[in-house]
């Protein structure tokens, strides 16, 4: 299934995605399906009718994963690597990516993300399907200047707008080797597989549940392939996670 999370008329909405692309209708929801279950209404909407908002807003973070990709060129680390972002870094799709006036190298980051959908402690491995809600498609955006030159990354992964989600949640994939692709003003930046995770899903949320209490509606980043790139004002990024769909955002001219 494919929830969106929209407004019409200017009410929020939850809903299920559903049709071929270009036709696409968004059934209603009554309620948070992360908290009373998905409830369809009998009431349909075009999908072109709704504005699209971030599929989720997490109520308590964003787990990074740093270094997650074999083709990245560096060296792997030895256990997993996580980082956070407030729940501020977020933005939904179509939103204007907004570049801060301290750094003058934002680059995109296409990766999926892996959505949390119950209280998670020390979670076993083959216990992780349990509590994910489903997956979505994320950029972290990052200041690669000041990332390089602060001790932490708090400010360069962690700064408002600096996480694009959307533009759904799909409940049913299996993570394991779905291709990810990243295009800049048309042009193919990222394309690979998450077969090259250096640590797979499963291993990324069964290690960060030892770090953190993951709650409902938190979110995993699971790390980006070669090839991100720089952003200037005006430039349009996609990114698009097979048997999900695509993020498109532009970068504020202002």
């Amino acid at each position: 299934m494919r929830i969106a999370r929209f407004t019409h008329e200017n009410t929020l909405h939850f809903g299920l995605v559903d049709g071929p692309e270009g036709e696409e209708t968004v059934t209603l929801l009554t309620g948070d399906p992360f908290y009373t279950g998905i409830n369809p209404t009998d009431k349909t909407l075009p999908l072109a009718d709704v504005r699209l908002l971030a599929p989720i807003i997490p109520r308590s973070k964003v787990i990074g994963a740093a270094g997650n990709w074999r083709t990245e060129g560096t060296e792997p680390p030895a256990s997993p690597q996580f980082f956070l972002k407030p729940n501020t870094s977020i933005i939904g799709p179509g939103d204007p990516i907004v570049l801060p006036d301290w750094s003058q190298q934002v680059a995109f980051e296409g990766e999926l993300a892996v959505v949390i959908g119950r209280i998670a402690k020390s979670v076993p491995l083959d216990r992780v399907p349990e509590v994910i809600f489903g997956y979505t498609v994320a950029n972290d955006l990052t200041a690669r200047d000041v990332q390089s030159q602060d001790i932490q990354w708090t400010r360069s992964k962690g700064f408002d707008g600096s996480c694009p989600l959307g533009p759904w949640i799909e409940t049913d994939l299996d993570p394991e080797d779905v291709t990810i692709q990243t295009w800049l003003e048309g042009d193919l930046k990222q394309d690979d597989s998450t077969a090259n995770l250096v640590y797979s899903v499963a291993e990324l949320v069964a290690a960060a549940s030892e770090y953190f209490t993951l709650l409902p509606g938190d979110v995993i980043l699971t790390g980006t392939p070669a090839g991100s790139a720089l952003l200037r004002p005006g430039q349009e990024v996609e990114i698009e996670v097979e048997g999900i769909g695509s993020l498109i955002n532009t970068v504020s001219a202002e």
